[in-house]
């Protein structure tokens, strides 16, 4: 009888407070209806003006070939990323004992410095008379009258650089979580350090994974600063193009529709991209 009265009582706590829950979502909720749904609905009636989706043709046309290299950079960074990143946090999780702190704290530490003043430095280290470039000409990797700023090159590598923290911490936490009981048993069943890794190691840190990847390409793709700085006319981005010349109000609803469609290319692109990735975790 005492535990029914028990739990009466805390169905009888929980109906009076039903509103408890609803107080703790409001305040984000409302940051995100007027910062985000407001906004997203205003830019998507805005695609629609002097033209109707009319515009989403025309952007297409005017700049098929901008959206395939924004892509492209953005893939390429989030390969590079991936290839640095998995390893490092694979060092820092596994096998960094009692400097894994400090190892973590040098991943972060460029996040110390404003994104500007990085891509900066990256293109006085990239210029015509700065030490990699120069480093690069006496190996002949470059000629004289070649550089590297200006080129595909120098943009997707700033975009790797600067996303890579992004790359590197959630792969950590997910091999961080790993049982490593679960390596020792495979030793003792005679697996191979590879075979335990791609059994073991790889498909638990895959929620990792793809939560770095989606947080390297989605912000590569919508970059237009490391293009700005380290690129040039053969580098445009989606970004730049929406940078420089959504102050014009003659651009506006053909730039919102570009807007527009990057952010559903990139929605339906995450929803393919968790499905074939393919654990419950993950989606």
């Amino acid at each position: 009888m005492a535990r029914t009265a028990e739990v009466d009582d805390t169905a009888s706590l929980r109906a009076r407070h039903w509103w408890v829950p609803y107080a703790l979502l409001a305040p984000g909720a409302l940051w995100l209806i007027v910062f985000f749904v407001v906004p997203l609905f205003s830019m998507s009636r805005l695609s629609l003006e002097d033209g109707g989706l009319a515009n989403y043709a025309n952007v297409i046309s005017d700049n098929s070939t901008v959206i395939v290299r924004t892509f492209v950079y953005a893939g390429l960074a989030t390969i590079i990323a991936l290839a640095i990143g998995y390893p490092l946090a694979y060092v820092i999780a596994l096998k960094g004992g009692r400097f894994k702190t400090l190892l973590l704290a040098l991943v972060v530490v460029p996040f110390f410095v404003t994104y500007l003043v990085r891509t900066l430095a990256w293109r006085i280290l990239l210029l015509e008379d700065g030490p990699v470039v120069g480093a690069a000409r006496t190996l002949g990797i470059l000629g004289d009258d070649q550089a590297i700023v200006g080129s595909p090159f120098a943009v997707v590598l700033a975009l790797a650089y600067n996303f890579l923290p992004f790359m590197v911490l959630p792969i950590y936490v997910s091999l961080e979580k790993i049982d490593v009981r679960l390596l020792d048993a495979a030793s003792d069943l005679y697996s191979t350090p590879w075979r335990a890794f791609r059994k073991i190691t790889l498909l638990l840190s895959l929620p990792g994974v793809f939560a770095g990847t989606l947080l390297t390409f989605i912000p590569a793709a919508g970059d237009f600063v490391n293009a700005e700085l380290l690129g040039s006319e053969r580098t445009v981005m989606i970004g730049n193009v929406i940078e420089a010349n959504f102050g014009k109000e003659f651009f506006r609803p053909e730039l919102s529709a570009l807007s527009f469609m990057l952010m559903a290319i990139i929605l339906v692109g995450v929803i393919v991209y968790a499905r074939l990735l393919g654990t419950e975790e993950l989606v």
